[in-house]
């Protein structure tokens, strides 16, 4: 049981067109601004109607273009988290929760109201208007709208946007501990590829309406099979590779930015390697994948450094490698010699 989904919509200039399940799970939907997660969550929780496909949670029909069904969002049993939470403004937060209790007999909602004020910790709250709530409790009173009505999924539409910086890390935890609470199909839209590394047991990383890569989150960031997914899990350094080759049980190529020949071990393809910052290393003596390479400047952050390295005497892009502080004080003088490990180098289809 779980989250089918496999639909298409046509917006004119835009065309979403994906395809994806997800269990008991947090799923996290990946990818920048205007690429379709947030309509892939609207035509969940029927506020958007597909132009085609099918929508099945656990079991029940939610959308069907083919057999004409079209459930209207109250009995999807859907909980939509909106970005900016869709509070009642004119309403209590009692109020607002009680708003999302309809299912229940009226004799029953005042009781399930002041069990779920006191789950969610705003029980203190329930007589203020949410223009009197900071950020994390309005997000609360939302959530406990969404969860007195017993949702079977969860869907949360960037949730931590609205919150200031220090205010962020705290209800990540919150909310983690409300979707473990849950237990259900939770779909999480997110462009921070942390924040979604963090929260999803799964990602599907999305571009321009479809999805570029699918996976559990450790193997879809360890290996993103493409250049999209590699950019958007966070690598900053790409090259075009050329003459590629098989032997031996390794695959060989030219990195054609860096200057450099490098292999990778088995049997693989790609039209580009990438390479995260803090992969590479520095290397006692020459070897396989091992280079001189020149340090032409350093960018300080708050506790480590981003050197920018090329081979020397090449005049291409530098790219660059992450230190820490204190390994950057016990750099030696002069050229590096790097080292780049056979499972940092990434082949990806462009």
């Amino acid at each position: 049981m779980g989250l089918q989904v496999d639909i298409r919509k046509d917006f004119g200039a835009f065309r979403l067109d994906v395809s994806f399940e997800a269990g008991r799970e947090l799923l996290g939907l990946l990818g920048a601004s205007g690429c379709g997660k947030s309509v892939t969550l609207q035509c969940i929780a029927g506020i958007e109607r597909p132009d085609a496909g099918r929508i099945v949670l656990n079991g029940r029909t939610l959308f069907d273009s083919e057999k004409h069904i079209d459930l209207p969002p109250q009995e999807r049993r859907v909980g939509y988290l909106f970005q900016q939470y869709a509070l009642f403004p004119n309403m209590t937060v009692e109020k607002n929760v009680a708003a999302g209790a309809w299912r229940l007999p009226k004799a029953e909602r005042k009781a399930a109201v002041d069990a779920m004020l006191e789950k969610m910790q705003i029980a203190e709250l329930r007589d203020k208007y949410p223009r009197q709530l900071s950020g994390g409790q309005q997000q609360r009173t939302a959530l406990a709208r969404i969860l007195i009505n017993e949702p079977e999924a969860l869907l949360l539409d960037e949730p931590f946007s609205a919150l200031d910086s220090h205010l962020r890390d705290r209800m990540e935890r919150e909310v983690m501990a409300v979707v473990r609470d849950f237990g259900g199909t939770t779909l999480l839209v997110s462009h921070s590829r942390d924040e979604i590394f963090r929260m999803s047991d799964a990602v599907a990383v999305y571009n321009d309406g479809r999805i570029d890569a699918f996976g559990e989150k450790h193997a879809l960031f360890r290996d993103p099979k493409t250049y999209t997914a590699a950019m958007l899990t966070g690598c900053k350094n790409f090259s075009r590779i050329s003459g590629l080759r098989h032997e031996n049980g390794r695959t060989v190529f030219f990195a054609d930015d860096w200057d450099m020949e490098l292999s990778v071990s088995g049997v693989r393809t790609g039209d580009m390697v990438g390479l995260r910052r803090h992969y590479a290393v520095l290397a006692d003596a020459p070897g396989p994948n091992v280079y001189e390479m020149e340090v032409t400047g350093a960018i300080e952050d708050p506790f480590e450094y981003i050197l920018l390295l090329r081979r020397p005497g090449y005049a291409g892009e530098p790219f660059g490698w992450t230190v820490t502080k204190d390994e950057y004080r016990r750099l030696p003088p002069g050229n590096l010699l790097l080292c780049f490990p056979d499972p940092a180098l990434m082949l990806l289809k462009e």
